[in-house]
């Protein structure tokens, strides 16, 4: 113990900030020394929670106020995900019904159409395009007398504000959950500047017939780095403004936001596949929250399995993905419609169920978009621990982004020994900032690593060079028997 606390105070003492990490406890000797190194540094000693343990160790190889419960971030999604997969199984899928009020005759339905969700994570254009192409090949329909209905009984929901967060009700995270929602209900907004004239055209995708752009941008000459390249976004109602000075020199440019409701949203959409694949419909758009409508099934759309699904919810963060798997946990094993509270309190079951010790956790959405939310280090390493337990471990590991190559990490590591080498999550709030995950080692060995920091200056850099430090170290750890049959 005492040759690994040596190497570790000497690569501790090598670089900025390293020294924050000499309080881990490794041994009780010298505590006070090191602790007066941590004094020193801007992030204190109390703002941070470590567990790093090699895969198949009895006790943790350090540890850092691993009980003390810490806001998590997005790294929360580790326990989201890893309970959908354990309780619902890789290959779940969710369901989209299709019915109808009438029968169908010769093409025509004199009735209305029935859209019910229930909140698939993972709905995009391409497979809503399709669906409609499969209702019209299985049942010849191809006009719509009455309305479309919106089904969003499943979810039974309080009314939210999406930019209560932050301020940012349009920025893509701050999406709400709902049960019809589709492409996350963002839109890609396409600046494009024209060669040869003053004109920048903006183009939607999708182009949802009913809203309009009105496009208020003029060429200028700024800053390609500027926020937004100088690009003013605005929404009333139905209506999306852009305006500014737009630096044309830099060419064309995408802005992911939200702009009009999942109800406007789910019928502009189908509007719009309906008429490219040929149907006729001019009715209205109503929306049922009620007991179910007494309608004749006419098909049901399945989503992409769950496997696939939390590989784009992990790598990518992607918050209503989780808010929507834990609220689907939550009905499958209470009982519709899917809440808030069932979601939590089936996190928890499944959780303990995996040995997970969940007191004093609190799971407030699933997404780890909140500041109430609650974790320790060491019921995220046991939440690790659980998933490579898993008979559905490579679909979980799977699921995290790959240092170097994929996902949140895809940026850091690409000239690194470690990149490949590293499956995390990644968690950053303000103030907050954490990362989660395995590591092998340049030995050749599996580790799980946690580390969470609440600090004022977390999300400002410190985070970021604090987790290179700590997984640098863990990456250079000596094989347990000595030996080193690794990348060097």
């Amino acid at each position: 113990m005492r040759f690994k606390m040596k190497r570790w105070i000497n690569y501790l003492l090598g670089g900025c900030c390293i020294s924050l990490l000499t309080s881990l406890s490794f041994a009780q000797t010298q505590e006070a020394s090191l602790n007066r190194l941590i004094s020193q540094q801007r992030l204190s000693a109390e703002a941070i929670g470590i567990w790093v343990e090699r895969i198949g160790d009895s006790a943790p190889l350090a540890t850092h106020q691993p009980e003390r419960l810490f806001n998590p971030a997005s790294t929360i999604k580790l326990a989201t995900t890893l309970t959908n997969l354990i309780a619902l199984g890789p290959d779940y899928t969710w369901r989209t019904e299709i019915r109808a009020t009438a029968p169908i005759e010769q093409g025509v339905l004199r009735g209305d159409l029935i859209l019910r969700g229930s909140g698939d994570p993972g709905a995009v254009s391409e497979e809503h395009w399709r669906m409609l192409r499969d209702l019209q090949r299985s049942t010849g329909l191809k006009r719509i007398e009455g309305d479309l209905i919106l089904d969003t009984s499943y979810f039974n929901l309080p009314p939210g504000d999406p930019g209560a967060f932050d301020g940012q009700p349009y920025r893509a995270y701050n999406q709400l959950p709902h049960p019809l929602l589709f492409n996350a209900n963002s839109i890609r907004f396409h600046i494009l500047p024209e060669r040869g004239s003053d004109k920048i055209r903006i183009e939607a995708e999708p182009p949802l017939p009913g809203m309009e752009i009105v496009n208020q941008l003029t060429r200028g000459s700024g800053s390609c780095d500027a926020w937004q390249r100088n690009i003013r976004y605005e929404v009333e109602g139905t209506r999306v403004i852009f305006s500014g000075a737009y630096p044309s020199q830099c060419g064309a440019y995408e802005l992911l936001r939200t702009a009009v409701d999942p109800e406007f949203y789910a019928g502009e959409l189908f509007r719009l596949h309906w008429q490219q694949w040929g149907g006729e419909w001019n009715g209205r758009v109503r929306t049922h929250s009620g007991p179910a409508l007494n309608a004749q099934l006419l098909m049901v759309h399945h989503s992409r399995p769950l496997s696939d699904l939390i590989r784009v919810a992990n790598k990518w963060s992607h918050n209503v993905m989780t808010r929507h798997m834990a609220l689907t946990l939550g009905a499958e094993r209470l009982g519709e419609p899917a809440t808030l509270e069932k979601a939590r309190v089936a996190l928890n079951d499944v959780l303990s169920e995996l040995g997970v010790n969940t007191s004093g956790m609190f799971i407030e959405n699933g997404s780890g978009l909140s500041r109430s939310a609650r974790i320790s280090p060491q019921q995220m390493a046991q939440i690790l621990q659980a998933g490579w337990r898993s008979p559905w471990r490579p679909e979980f590991i799977s699921s995290l982004s790959i240092a170097g190559l994929d996902g949140t990490t895809r940026r850091q590591y690409r000239q690194d020994p470690k990149r490949g080498q590293m499956h995390l999550k990644t968690g950053l709030l303000n103030q907050v900032s954490g990362i989660s995950g395995y590591l092998r080692s340049q030995c050749g060995e599996d580790w799980l690593v946690v580390l969470l920091i609440n600090h004022p200056e977390a999300h400002q850099g410190l985070g970021t060079q604090l987790q290179q430090q700590l997984l640098e170290w863990v990456y250079q750890q000596p094989h347990r028997e000595g030996r080193c049959q690794g990348l060097n």
